[in-house]
């Protein structure tokens, strides 16, 4: 299976120059960091112990900005290597002051490029976020003697399935990880059956929460919505802002003053839902402009990265998109840490167990159509806020499920450094 994996990403390596032209110029790539991507390194490596971290996109990496925050100030830890796949994400990244951090571009992952890519950095340790299994890499890692981590890991029953079709193949590359951090009861399950040898379930790592993360939001929007009835959908995907439009506009017969806040999950496609929206004749309003925010305004559109958990902290009554249809949901836990109402749709397979811990809380509701989501909306704008008792909760679980993560971390590689000495 390996052999048939090596062909196949081989082939993608060839045809790359090709995909990277494309995605360059839909805005997905950077200009001047997309050669990352072939092992042309834009960042020289620091001496020292170096630790890599590499998660796919923007989720994955914000699950582990707490993380992220304490290993900074661990002295012994000189650089800390930070990779991902997306322009989004290292947009995200560079918002944080991280004094060792660096980001850098995951390489396509052939064997060439990730020998190259570990003969560079030498990471101390090496570790995955959330889903990103690489066969390459971790083959690689494990012949170089380096430990690799799974963290707040995450195997859905569909990618479970996927994997156990080749049980030989997933069980050669699953026994390779030290230790594998599941996120859920039921991840922790896959793992032991698709083959790693040792798996904790401690927490899931979205529970904690950033030290040092400002919330701003212009003083004139802050006016503006004093007068204003106001709702947020937030990481929505394609076909929910046109649903959310229309709600708005059903809404708007009831509440004159209603402003519906829409904050896509992929903002490339800001010029789609725009199209959607006129269809509505819905006055709309970016969040980047310089232009006076209209009296009129129906839907405020947020059209920049690293904006969600400015808008929770001023928008108590939240719709999480990648719900409507078969995604499986969008994390709430962000929401609820600032004391907001959820509304969700049917598919949320992705933060099960989350969405069920909150819903014991009253924090959560499901909704399945226009109708009944303009329902809840009319009992939300009576409603409050979560309790803080919630509120103290969360913050109490995430910082317990990120110190005894740590402590786990530092264990391991302090175990690796006194092998080595």
């Amino acid at each position: 299976m390996i052999f048939l994996y090596r062909i196949l990403i081989n082939f993608v390596f060839i045809i790359s120059p090709l995909i990277i032209i494309i995605r360059l110029f839909k805005g997905k790539e950077d200009i001047n960091r997309f050669k990352e991507k072939f092992c042309n390194f834009s960042i020289s490596r620091a001496n020292g112990k170096v630790i890599w971290l590499h998660g796919a996109s923007v989720g994955e990496l914000q699950s582990i900005i707490p993380l992220l925050e304490k290993l900074e100030k661990d002295k012994n830890i000189k650089q800390i290597l930070l990779t991902s796949n997306t322009l989004s994400s290292s947009k995200i990244i560079k918002r944080f002051k991280f004094k060792k951090i660096v980001h850098q571009f995951f390489p396509i992952d052939t064997n060439f490029l990730i020998n190259k890519f570990l003969n560079y950095w030498k990471p101390s340790a090496a570790f995955f976020i959330d889903s990103e299994i690489w066969p390459n890499t971790i083959i690689n890692l494990n012949h170089k003697n380096i430990p690799i981590l799974l963290l707040n890991g995450r195997i859905t029953k569909k990618t479970f399935k996927r994997w156990y079709l080749f049980k030989d193949f997933s069980r050669d590359i699953f026994e390779k990880f030290e230790v594998c951090f599941s996120s859920s009861v039921e991840t922790k399950k896959y793992l032991k059956k698709l083959g790693a040898k040792q798996v904790k379930f401690i927490g899931n790592l979205k529970f904690s929460q950033s030290e040092n993360e400002k919330y701003l939001i212009n003083e004139k929007f802050k006016k503006f919505i004093k007068k204003k009835t106001i709702w947020c959908a937030s990481s929505t995907h394609k076909s929910e802002e046109l649903m959310c439009g229309s709600i708005h506009k059903e809404m708007k017969k009831k509440y004159k003053n209603l402003l519906t806040i829409i904050i896509p999950r992929h903002i490339d496609r800001v010029g789609d839902i725009i199209k959607d929206l006129n269809k509505l004749n819905l006055e709309i309003h970016h969040h980047d402009s310089t232009k006076k925010i209209n009296i009129n305004t129906d839907i405020y559109l947020v059209n920049s990265y690293g904006q969600t958990k400015s808008f929770y902290s001023i928008c108590k009554n939240i719709f999480l998109g990648g719900s409507l249809i078969n995604h499986g949901g969008q994390n709430p836990l962000e929401a609820s840490r600032f004391g907001c109402n959820i509304l969700h749709g049917p598919y949320v397979s992705n933060f099960n167990e989350i969405y069920k811990f909150l819903k014991i809380r009253n924090v959560t509701q499901k909704v399945t159509n226009k109708k009944n989501m303009i329902k809840a909306l009319n009992n939300l704008f009576k409603k409050s806020k979560v309790s803080k008792k919630t509120q103290k909760e969360l913050k109490g679980i995430g910082e317990r499920i990120l110190n005894s993560t740590l402590n786990e971390i530092n264990f391991i590689i302090n175990k690796h450094e006194i092998k080595k000495t």
